[in-house]
């Protein structure tokens, strides 16, 4: 009878491990679920941005003048090389013209040399012989000085002439014809508005970690209810203080830039896996 009763106690001891066994497996799975979308989650970052042109410069003048031409108007789109302002410099311009008439004169003089000739005497004969070395040397040196004074009196005109240096739109012009125009006063703003890309504004120091360049990020622009595919092109090796906050801007390019989108339009990104 205390055999019988033993196995039977171990029989119900059994049955009892493998009833704790099976309650106890399907809460462990749950909690390897949760663990590894937890462990998923960790690999993308979300951020606020803003969208900015890939390339846009402020340009000016080196020199102070009067606007005589202003050819172009914002929202224009021009190519590199292409005058957009134009300073009345006529002080510049008759410095160009006498350097002009400063190198024919001297090129002229430097002609009629080859064909000079110096008379000499020796041994009771008059003789009329070529130029000394020394002396064609010298005028020579005076051509070349005249060709340099040329070159630079061009340059100081060319800085009366501001163009494009990429090609690009006039986002801003603050000149009009007439007005006065300060050195190093930046008067005109190009942006490449073909190229837009994203730049985050609030990706903290905890999250930067994550971000490496050529990873795939979502880009949502609420404005046009759309949302693109993007990826990292470069980060920030030097951090912002935004509100307290230590930052670090992230650069982000579109795939394929959608239609209508504007330069300062808020974005919401996603970047990771």
């Amino acid at each position: 009878m205390k055999t019988s009763m033993r196995q039977s106690d171990f029989l119900r001891l059994i049955c009892a491990s493998f009833l704790v066994m099976l309650l106890v497996n399907p809460v462990s799975t749950v909690f390897a679920s949760e663990a590894n979308q937890l462990i998923s989650a960790q690999k993308t970052v979300t951020a606020s941005g803003v969208v900015v042109p890939a390339q846009v410069s402020e340009l000016g003048f080196l020199i102070s003048g009067i606007a005589s031409e202003v050819p172009v108007k914002e929202g224009e789109a021009v190519k590199a090389g292409q005058t957009l302002i134009v300073l009345d410099a006529p002080d510049l311009e008759f410095a160009v013209t006498e350097a002009q008439a400063a190198l024919h004169s001297a090129q002229v003089y430097a002609d009629l040399q080859k064909y000079r000739r110096v008379k000499n005497q020796r041994n009771g004969k008059i003789f009329y012989d070529v130029v000394p070395v020394e002396f064609r040397q010298r005028t020579d040196a005076r051509l070349q000085q005249a060709q340099v004074s040329l070159e630079l009196a061009q340059i100081n005109l060319r800085e009366a002439t501001l163009t494009a240096p990429f090609d690009g739109v006039v986002a801003s012009l603050k000149v009009i014809p007439g007005e006065f125009v300060q050195s190093d006063q930046a008067i005109v703003t190009l942006a490449s508005l073909n190229n837009l890309q994203v730049e985050t504004t609030d990706l903290s120091e905890r999250d930067i970690t994550q971000v490496t360049i050529g990873a795939p990020a979502t880009i949502s622009v609420e404005a046009l209810n759309q949302t693109i595919s993007g990826n990292v092109t470069s980060i920030s090796p030097v951090a912002n203080t935004v509100g307290g906050d230590v930052v670090f801007k992230v650069t982000i390019a579109f795939d394929k830039q959608p239609k209508n989108l504007l330069w300062g339009m808020t974005t919401e990104v996603t970047i990771g896996e």
